[in-house]
């Protein structure tokens, strides 16, 4: 065992203490193992460089705070690129994710950069909630002795583009504090401007903060950092290059969706996750519509192109870096200007016609509705890079090694008179055999994570949400955790669309889920949905939050977690006796805890 020679040597650690480590981790698996591991080995760091009382205080003022709010790791990403950049020029540094951060700290700030996403309909992300809420409160500070600068990750395929950077840079002026930098909202494809306003973006705060002795005092706070046990060779720039093992089809013949269960093997890799962390997938666009793009333009495949830097066929550019399926106005403006357009010319002057007459296209159909001539780096320029995406994990490594599990709802339909299909979904159902190769990496989520193995969880997840509850279910399974575990799922239909149902009974069985309420919302003729379920559980559902639940959402983003909140709104006003103005407070204060926590998409 580990620790089991401790006593026979000199140690700092009582005998007590010794039997305490002992125990606790001869509780854990290796991952967890590892995981502790790193949180110790940081914790010592972190104490061991902890200056003297006087000195933090005369340094206070020279430091930059970084936070980030994100929602897919982005704008983690970008926050530790520009503490590294702030570092070489000799800046002290707090590094934070904006969820972590005490608010109370802001009015004593000097200087502050904000890296954030936004999400869904100009949301902040989920982590930045409270933040937002506080900065538009009435609670707000004065801010007259904070100098900051902002910087926004956005998509501008939707309406409100960039709309949380804006929101705290406008509401940081209106309480005083100074812009010393201007505010950059980037697109998807950010990786080369991003570098660009971080060097400008320090090198503006650089004369007031750097430190006398031309060396950075380093800060971590909790969350700052990606957790310990997450390194790895792999991540969004450099790609796993994994093997498909599993692609099978958990709907029925009959139903209206079609959700895979989709296994693939980490072998090899040395690749790490937790439940609750997302798996990004990189995917290969359809052939045949690389094809019809060639034909409407009258390109040929096998010319050389520019793209971020490299040379290469627009056949491969194409099938491997561009995107063809998600629309986006930029690009109809491009493609506009490229050909000489003038319908699509005139529909970019209108916005709302412009995301109207996109709602249902995919960028493809733009180029096949309207074919014509333009040059092969002409239509290269007009696209933008292939994201990766992002799904849910639906599996514990606890319980399935070197494997990753994805619960994947095919995106399908019929326009124009041709079936479409989603970019990454389309290729994993449809176009990659198992055996062939898919290139992955783990965006790990340090906002959607199980409590301990005691502390009861309410884990709300229709459709394909159902995924990282999957994996919590195998995890506290894999831990023999005492811990109450209740799921609310939906899905239209029982018989064609209860996904995972002989895994959840045999749970159910075994007293792992202790209890199961499921909403189908056609199998009868008024629709029931999962918020009307937690209605129906008011009082119950009150009581295990009282005793300290934790609660889960995971789904869609748009309707259902907006209508489930509002349901538990309704019951803690109900229930806890409630105006509607302390439900939110309440709800805001399970968040500020880890104890309301949302994935939501």
């Amino acid at each position: 065992m580990l620790f089991a020679s401790l006593t026979a040597q000199a140690s700092p650690l009582s005998a007590q203490q010794i039997k305490d480590l002992q125990s606790l981790v001869s509780q854990l698996n290796p991952i967890q193992q590892a995981w502790v591991s790193g949180y110790l080995a940081a914790a010592a760091q972190l104490a061991g460089t902890q200056l003297p009382a006087a000195v933090q205080q005369s340094n206070e003022s020279a430091v930059l705070t970084i936070l980030y709010g994100s929602q897919t790791g982005n704008a983690k990403a970008v926050a530790n690129k520009i503490k590294v950049a702030a570092e070489q020029q000799g800046i002290a540094v707090k590094l934070a994710d904006i969820g972590s951060y005490k608010t109370t700290a802001l009015a004593k700030e000097k200087y502050l950069l904000i890296v954030t996403s936004t999400y869904g309909e100009g949301e902040p992300p989920e982590s930045a909630v409270a933040f937002h809420k506080f900065l538009f409160s009435k609670k707000a500070p004065k801010l007259d002795g904070l100098k900051y600068a902002i910087l926004g990750l956005g998509d501008t395929s939707y309406e409100f583009f960039c709309k949380t950077a804006i929101d705290f840079d406008e509401q940081l002026a209106a309480l005083g504090a100074k812009r010393l930098h201007a505010r950059a909202d980037l697109d998807v494809d950010y990786a080369a401007q991003a570098a660009s306003w971080a060097e400008t973006a320090v090198l503006a705060f650089a004369p007031e903060l750097k430190q006398a002795s031309g060396s950075a005092q380093v800060i971590a706070w909790p969350g700052a950092t990606a957790t310990a046990g997450h390194d790895s060779a792999y991540h969004k720039d450099t790609p796993f290059a994994a093997e498909l093992s599993v692609n099978q089809k958990i709907t029925g013949r009959d139903s209206t969706k079609d959700v895979r269960h989709i296994e693939i093997s980490l072998a090899d890799s040395g690749i790490t996750y937790q439940p609750g962390d997302a798996l990004g997938v990189y995917f290969l666009n359809d052939d045949k519509a690389v094809e019809a793009i060639l034909t409407a333009t009258g390109l040929d495949g096998s010319t050389e192109v520019q793209l971020a830097g490299q040379t290469l066929a627009l056949k491969t550019a194409l099938t491997e870096q561009l995107e063809l399926t998600q629309s986006y106005p930029s690009f109809v403006e491009k493609y506009a200007q490229a050909t000489a357009n003038s319908e699509l010319l005139e529909l970019v002057k209108d916005k709302v016609a412009l995301r109207q007459y996109l709602e249902n296209r995919q960028t493809l159909d733009v180029i096949l509705q309207n074919p014509a001539p333009l040059t092969a780096q002409q239509l290269v320029d007009a696209l933008r890079k292939q994201q990766p995406r992002l799904y849910s994990i639906a599996s514990s490594q606890a319980e399935v090694g070197d494997e990753v599990h994805l619960t994947v709802g095919v995106v399908r339909y019929d326009a124009f008179g041709a079936t479409h299909l989603g970019g990454a979904s389309g290729f994993l159902a449809e176009r990659l055999e198992e055996g062939a190769v898919v290139k992955v990496f783990v965006e790990h989520n340090d906002n959607f994570r199980l409590p301990d193995h005691e502390t009861p969880v309410i884990m709300i997840g229709p459709g394909t949400g159902i995924a990282p509850f999957r994996a919590f279910l195998q995890e506290r399974d894999q831990a023999g955790a005492t811990g109450q575990n209740w799921l609310f799922f939906g899905n239209p239909h029982f018989t064609q669309d209860f996904l995972y149902q002989v895994e959840l009974q045999d749970y159910l069985k075994r007293g792992v889920l202790s209890k199961l309420d499921v909403a189908f919302s056609r199998d009868q003729a008024q629709k029931i949905y999962v918020q009307d379920k937690l209605r129906l559980k008011a009082e119950e559902l009150w009581t295990w939050l009282q005793q300290g639940a934790y609660l889960y959402i995971c789904g869609d983003g748009n309707k259902m977690a907006k209508d489930v909140h509002q349901a538990l709104l309704d019951i803690a006003q109900q229930q806890g006796g409630f105006s509607a103005e302390q439900a939110e407070q309440y709800f805001d204060d399970l968040r500020q805890a880890k104890r309301y926590q949302k994935d939501v998409y």
